[in-house]
């Protein structure tokens, strides 16, 4: 009697109901994780030109990646679920306008996530994550790296997208019908939650599903290649909002003893470079101008006014920047912090209020401040951070006129600040007795690289170009002036950029020239010992004879306790390494060496992190 009574319930009309519901899941599900494999061959394919790959490799990255494909799926299949588990009791049109609104919420996901992680790799380097909501805060500037024909080409992209991916969404639904025997399929949906959940984190292991266990190979292409953005996106979203970041390798005797005398902050030195204690100084950070673009790569042709001077002025050739984005360089050269791979202290004022400043430990000694920036000066926060750093004047797109603030994407273009700084210098007395400090970032070197002038026939080195006719024109004028002779002019690139197969796999990307420069300086001198930009504040304020304690993690690079030298450079969620005669890179999702082979060093380098972490958190 009991086997007649479960085929009654599990046939005809009610089986059919039920079979109509289940196979809406696997129909549901199927398609997600077929838009995931999808995406990633157009990604693959999209990047191809700058990433080579084999047609083996394709292969390979699909399967590598699919087990987080389908993780991934199955979060998206819990509102479905849900939507089916009501239709037990409920199947009127409400039920049918969830589920499509849910349908155009999953197609606009996927569409932003497949088109910003396959439009954004070719210029950040690594997948999508949610760092990228940072930028909404100033959609404007955010949009300034894009040619205004790409925006308007990408977002009739994007809505076709979202209105292919939503039609095969809405395809899937049929009207239910009631069930009549209600329980076994409330049952079996019962049953399939927990299996669910244990899809999403990957089994019953202590290890849960994560970015790491889809990297397979030593091309951090294919790696990369094999990540579901959506995933990324959604992995990145807690870390990206907090304040904290929190690194532990060692214990804290291990740690202390990897870093011994590494950080030292005295300056203990034999002779000076400068004329004076008490220059007037211009400190420039030059948009993404690495050594790839000057004589450092081989170079003579893109910057060949700024190779010049490097020979007139107090050279660093062995500087290396510590990130790769503005926003971390702001804070490592002007505040001496050594960058974070997956936060920007810059965006955090709760946290850079308390760090030292190079503007601010000058004005103490009796500096005036002033900043000039063309761009939006509350982009990604850069002016609360620089009014912490210790500025106190500020002039930014807002202090120009219209005309000028459209003469580039980003707003005032490089030519046209330059000038206004060189007003300001004419108007410095000789005999005035208050030094002054000036910082200014350039921004002309920057996606869209659009700059009034086209020399050379590449886009981005014809950007460069123009950069350096910026350079010589200004330090041409600053030389006929009086005040050149008790001025320090400082030139430092930010970071360098993805170009010509560069990549966080290349030392050249990551190292930079510096060059001090002016009648301030008492000769021309080549400094080729391997530093970072983050070592300019000890440095400079080592020069000064001003106290840079505060500084901890700034070395004084021409101080006779300077022993240990090396560079330390990090990207998202991995760093690099240099000294004198190596180069590794680690990455910390998959926790390996990717390129060189230095135990030594990557341990240096956990060991950075660690302490630089442990040392934010108490702030």
């Amino acid at each position: 009697m009991r086997f007649r009574s479960l085929n009654r319930i599990f046939a005809g009309e009610n089986c059919n109901e039920m079979k109509q519901r289940v196979l809406f899941l696997i129909r549901y599900y199927i398609l997600s994780v077929a838009l995931f494999l999808v995406a990633k061959v157009v990604f693959m394919l999209t990047n191809c030109a700058s990433h080579p790959f084999r047609a083996g490799d394709l292969f390979d990255v699909l399967a590598h990646g699919f087990t987080l494909d389908l993780s991934t799926a199955l979060y998206f299949l819990i509102i479905p679920l849900l939507i089916t588990i009501v239709s037990i009791w409920y199947t009127g049109r409400g039920l049918t306008w969830a589920y499509r609104l849910w349908a155009v919420v999953t197609a606009i996901a996927f569409s932003l996530a497949f088109a910003a992680d396959t439009a954004l790799y070719p210029h950040w380097g690594y997948k999508l994550d949610a760092s990228c909501l940072q930028y909404l805060a100033s959609p404007a500037a955010a949009a300034a790296s894009v040619p205004t024909w790409q925006l308007i080409m990408g977002l009739i992209g994007l809505i076709a997208l979202m209105g292919f991916i939503g039609w095969g969404y809405w395809k899937l639904w049929q009207p239910l019908k009631r069930l009549k025997r209600r329980w076994p399929y409330a049952c079996l949906c019962i049953l399939s939650i927990p299996l669910i959940f244990i899809g999403i984190r990957g089994g019953v292991d202590k290890s849960t599903t994560n970015i790491g266990q889809v990297y397979y190979s030593q091309n951090a292409f294919l790696n990369h290649s094999a990540v579901n953005p959506v995933f990324s996106f959604l992995s990145s979203f807690e870390g990206s909002m907090r304040s904290d970041v929190h690194y532990e390798f060692f214990n804290s005797e291990r740690c202390d003893s990897l870093l011994v005398g590494v950080f030292d902050t005295l300056s203990i030195q034999p002779d000076t470079l400068l004329r004076t204690q008490r220059p007037n100084i211009v400190l420039v950070m030059l948009e993404s101008a690495g050594g790839q673009f000057t004589k450092i790569g081989g170079r003579d042709d893109i910057m060949p006014n700024f190779n010049r001077l490097c020979d007139e002025g107090i050279y660093f050739s062995e500087c290396y920047a510590n990130s790769f984005r503005t926003d971390r360089a702001t804070v490592s050269i002007w505040g001496g912090w050594p960058a974070f791979p997956t936060i920007s202290l810059q965006k955090i004022p709760a946290k850079n209020q308390s760090l030292p400043g190079i503007a601010r430990s000058l004005c103490e000694a009796g500096y005036d401040s002033h900043y000039y920036y063309g761009g939006d000066i509350n982009f990604t926060k850069k002016g609360s951070y620089l009014v912490n750093a210790g500025f106190e004047r500020f002039t930014w797109m807002e202090d120009f006129t219209r005309q000028e603030r459209k003469t580039a994407q980003w707003g005032v273009c490089d030519s046209i600040v330059f000038t206004r700084i060189l007003q300001e210098i004419r108007g410095w007395s000789e005999n005035e007795k208050t030094p002054h400090l000036i910082g200014y970032n350039t921004l002309s070197s920057h996606e869209p690289w659009d700059v009034p002038i086209q020399v050379l026939d590449d886009k981005v080195e014809n950007a460069f170009y123009y950069l350096d006719q910026c350079i010589n024109h200004f330090v041409t004028e600053l030389r006929r002036m009086p005040q050149w002779d008790n001025l320090l002019l400082i030139f430092i690139p930010d970071h360098g950029v993805v170009h010509n197969g560069l990549d966080e796999n290349s030392q050249l990307k990551m190292h930079i020239p510096i060059l001090w420069i002016g009648g301030a300086v008492r000769q021309p001198r080549v400094v080729d010992v391997v530093c970072n930009q983050s070592d300019q504040a000890a440095t400079l304020l080592g020069q000064l004879g001003l106290p840079h304690g505060k500084f901890r993690f700034s070395r004084d690079v021409f101080s006779q306790n300077y022993t240990q030298p090396f560079a330390y450079h990090t990207f998202n969620n991995g760093f690099s390494m240099v000294d004198s005669t190596r180069f590794v890179v680690y990455d910390l999702t998959s926790n390996q060496t990717v390129v060189g082979n230095a135990p030594d060093l990557i341990e240096r380098g956990k060991a950075i992190l660690q302490i630089t972490s442990e040392d934010l958190n108490l702030r």
